[in-house]
């Protein structure tokens, strides 16, 4: 049975940033008011508004989280990007930590202007869900897939194939929220987390797969159709 395409897109703050943007916003305006009031300056008032409106509105695109949906009824052995940003990483690797042989990866690193919120790459259920601790180096670094602290979520697809998502913090990016609970059935279309600030996302495929990106290509999650699966 296909799936029922839906049409409505729109943007909207992702709920990891209201606290932050609602006492930010506070904060920056009260920090605002008692530079003017409180210094002799020649400087004007709005001046100091602009100056901390752009860094309000900085923070504000971080947290942005559009509301998407694939644009194919036929989802079957597709891979869609679980992020924003750019592939940096096209390789066979040893997996040894679930799989204990060869698997395709790809990889995603998102920088700070993209949307950080991430999706679920394939249809099926959440077979685990684990999060390890670790180092913070350069998310585009190859050891940072391993070395740094992540989040291991692996799906089984309606076809038995298991499919490894991982979500890796980042030298600047300490917080990864995963909203992936074992035993769930998830779908594209669906969040599986978010990363704050800069950070990134592989996921590992069955050799095989067929790639439909490129190394440097930019990525739109929930979009960008990454490989299919034989």
């Amino acid at each position: 049975m296909g799936r029922k395409i839906k049409k409505l897109k729109k943007i909207r703050i992702h709920r990891e940033g209201t606290n932050t943007l609602l006492y930010g916003g506070i904060c920056l305006g009260v920090v605002a008011a008692i530079l003017w009031f409180c210094f002799d300056t020649k400087i004007p008032f709005w001046a100091f508004l602009a100056v901390f409106g752009t860094v309000y509105g900085i923070t504000a695109n971080f947290y942005r989280c559009p509301i998407r949906f694939f644009p194919q009824e036929d989802t079957d052995k597709i891979v869609v990007a679980p992020a924003d940003g750019r592939i940096v990483v096209i390789e066979e690797v040893e997996e040894n930590t679930y799989f204990h042989d060869k698997r395709l990866m790809i990889s995603i690193f998102m920088s700070l202007w993209n949307v950080h919120a991430n999706w679920f790459p394939v249809d099926g259920k959440v077979k685990l869900v684990h999060h390890q601790n670790g180092n913070y180096h350069k998310a585009w670094l190859p050891k940072a897939s391993e070395e740094n602290e992540h989040a291991d979520i692996m799906i089984t697809t309606p076809d038995g194939v298991d499919v490894l998502c991982r979500q890796i913090a980042g030298a600047v990016a300490r917080r990864i929220v995963t909203y992936a609970k074992e035993g769930e059935d998830c779908y594209i279309d669906e969040h599986l987390g978010f990363i704050k600030l800069g950070s990134r996302v592989d996921v590992y495929l069955p050799l095989g797969t067929e790639v439909c990106v490129k190394m440097g290509q930019a990525t739109t999650g929930d979009q960008t159709v990454i490989a299919k699966m034989k």
